[in-house]
């Protein structure tokens, strides 16, 4: 009766692990014949002893085993097949690797053939979900400081090497079978799908031996660990890539799922669309930092998905970049703007591109990405022609219904129609939450949507403000804080602004991380409260003596920038509401010269508004000043008087020179 798959199996499940390599290596008969050995393949081992030292002849004709002299016993059951042999009666070994085939053929040598044989087994416990017998054999025989042998061939049996290099060997075959199916047809790849998911799995279990090789070294051997971490990487990469391409194969790459677009010209030319009015609507982007890159704010969600994503290889000669099915390109352009590379130009283009570049623990947001590609494909056409692929996508990936809904929020905050915005902001309360992605505010808030995005930062809880200074002071929460502050001056909320943007500062401990947020908050808020005619409001607020700085130089400039504006007749009443006479003096006779410059400019209608304005502020501060009695005007005047030499504020010489108080206020009324 032959050997059963099952049999073979059970006995490799449960065999000695260290009595492993003695099973792997090809062993010959030690008896002796007329003063010589007889040399023949030994497929059994002895049943008393289990040693594997006699052919079945010999076994029949000696008395003691060769190695250990211990007596032979019984008649028939002298001997039983070995580990190996029982393999290749069972089928689970190819018999092209029988060692008397190999004899004949003259195949290799003994080193050689006795690491391939332990290869095979090793492939018989990973083909059958049998992985965790090549950990332990990592664990308790390669790692077993009591696990050596003055036999070469065996000490090498019994290294981690050997287990590495089998992991390297079976990924690469691995890969080339995957190959082989990937350059077929939809029609092919559909029938091999069963053989597909098996690769699936034979995948994770040499995932998990090599996991188990990095948790049993320690930091002295780095470039063993480099080396795995880097097998472990493009091991993980492949996987996901493959589990992807069963799920297109199953729908046969969505050859009859009709797209909303015609061709691909038509989606790139629509894609371009969103891309300008982007730009056209876009807000200018605030300089956080002198040293530190900012995403340009002028991107799609899927182009700053892209980037994020960082898709661009460490290492040229990436053995994944085999399993493409089409990239001429990149052997003329290596470095590729993958940002650019959307719309993808296929089902397949889009599997390729985000699942064999990248790092592998951005799986989460290359799915999300995926989604995205899908929903931006079909948007527009019924739902029941399409739905089913989103619905059946997130079931194999395990894909959150609230991810979902951010992919399709996403999606239609990028499409520039009025349509896709109103469906998107629907879409909101189902999606809002504290990891709401906050360029979603931002872009409703470019999109004229204040009072959604308003919603959104109250819904997702990025209305509180940061418990700690840490995160006060991070990159992304200020521009938050910046987005915060400009969606509620645009709903008009300019109270709430002031108070969001003095708590949001007061967190912050580090004095010079402090003033520069000031100084960016107080400088966004004058000059959006300016755009949009809130200035007077604005003066009004309890601006504290550094934010007032900034205030002053904000309104300062934008008087000099457009001398018809308000601007500084507005700086002028902010100092006299609090009366600071002083103060509102000195601008107004700055204001002056530079109107002064204007007017010999500028066309007749805007100087006469500029002489209007001028004199509107010369009798107003005139006014103030004759409310002070005499001894504080005189002090004004030559607090003014100083300030104007040294700072070359100009200043009226005839009124600051003028000693008489009478005098003073003829000359202000005049």
């Amino acid at each position: 009766m032959g050997v059963t798959r099952m049999d073979a199996l059970r006995e490799l499940a449960s065999v000695d692990l260290i009595e492993l390599c003695n099973e792997a290596r090809i062993e010959h008969c030690r008896a002796t014949r007329d003063l010589s050995s007889c040399g023949r393949p030994v497929q059994h081992l002895l049943s008393t002893c289990g040693h594997a030292s006699l052919c079945p002849e010999c076994s029949q004709r000696c008395d003691t085993c060769p190695i250990c002299r211990v007596p032979i016993k019984g008649e028939s059951n002298r001997a039983r097949l070995r580990l190996y042999y029982k393999c290749i009666e069972a089928g689970l070994i190819s018999k092209q690797h029988d060692d008397r085939f190999q004899a004949k053929e003259g195949i290799g040598n003994r080193a050689n053939l006795d690491i391939e044989r332990l290869y095979l087994l090793f492939d018989v416990a990973l083909q059958n979900n049998l992985s965790s017998l090549i950990c332990h054999y990592v664990t308790d025989v390669c790692l077993d400081e009591n696990a050596v042998s003055s036999d070469p061939v065996l000490a090498f049996l019994l290294d981690e090497v050997v287990v590495k290099d089998w992991c390297k060997r079976s990924f690469t075959h691995l890969l080339k079978e995957l190959q082989t199916i990937y350059k077929g047809s939809v029609e092919n790849m559909q029938k091999d799908l069963p053989q597909m998911q098996k690769y699936v799995t034979q995948l994770n279990g040499v995932y998990i031996v090599i996991e188990a090789m990095i948790s049993s070294f320690d930091d002295s051997v780095h470039a063993q660990v480099h080396d795995l971490h880097q097998l472990l990487e493009d091991l993980t990469k492949a996987k996901q890539h493959l589990e992807v391409m069963i799920w297109c194969t199953r729908h046969k790459f969505l050859e009859h799922v009709q797209p909303q677009y015609p061709d691909i010209a038509s989606w790139e030319l629509h894609v371009s669309e969103r891309k300008a009015s982007l730009v056209r609507r876009s807000w200018p982007q605030i300089n956080l930092s002198a040293t530190t890159e900012t995403n340009p704010s002028t991107s799609l969600f899927i182009e700053e998905a892209l980037q994020n994503l960082d898709l661009e290889d460490d290492h040229e000669e990436d053995i994944l970049l085999s399993l493409e099915h089409e990239r001429p390109e990149r052997a003329f352009y290596p470095r590729v703007n993958w940002s650019n590379q959307y719309p993808f130009k296929s089902v397949r283009a889009a599997a390729d591109v985000l699942f064999l570049h990248g790092a592998s623990d951005t799986m989460v947001a290359k799915q999300a990405i995926f989604l995205y590609y899908l929903i931006d494909r079909h948007g527009m056409r019924p739902d029941s022609d399409w739905r089913f692929l989103l619905d059946d996508f997130c079931a194999a990936f395990s894909v959150t219904s609230q991810a979902l809904t951010e992919c399709m929020v996403f999606s239609l905050l990028d499409d520039h129609s009025d349509q896709a915005l109103e469906e998107a902001i629907l879409l909101l309360p189902k999606m809002a939450n504290p990891e709401t992605h906050p360029k979603i505010a931002q872009v409703l808030l470019e999109r004229q949507r204040p009072d959604a995005a308003l919603t959104l930062l109250r819904c997702t809880g990025s209305d509180d403000l940061p418990a700690s200074a840490e995160t006060a002071t991070g990159t992304t929460s200020l521009k938050e804080a910046v987005n915060a502050v400009r969606v509620r001056i645009e709903y008009g909320l300019l109270t709430e602004a002031f108070i969001y943007q003095r708590s949001y500062c007061s967190k912050v401990k580090d004095s010079d991380v402090k003033l520069q947020q000031v100084e960016l908050l107080v400088s966004e808020m004058c000059a959006l409260c300016v755009e949009r005619g809130l200035a007077d409001r604005m003066i009004e607020l309890p601006w504290n003596h550094q934010e007032e700085k900034y205030l002053h130089k904000c309104l300062l400039d934008k008087a000099g920038e457009k001398t018809e504006s308000i601007s500084g007749s507005l700086l002028v009443v902010f100092y006299l509401q609090r009366y600071r006479y002083a103060e509102a003096y000195k601008v107004h006779t700055s204001l002056e010269s530079t109107e002064q410059e204007a007017i010999e400019k500028l066309g007749t209608n805007a100087s006469s508004k500029i002489r209007k304005r001028s004199q509107w502020r010369h009798d107003l501060v005139a006014r103030s000043l004759e409310l002070l009695p005499e001894s504080e005007r005189h002090k004004v005047m030559v607090e003014c008087s100083s300030a104007g030499e040294q700072n070359d504020v100009p200043v009226v010489s005839h009124v600051i020179n003028v000693p008489n108080q009478s005098v003073v206020g003829g000359v202000l009324y005049a």
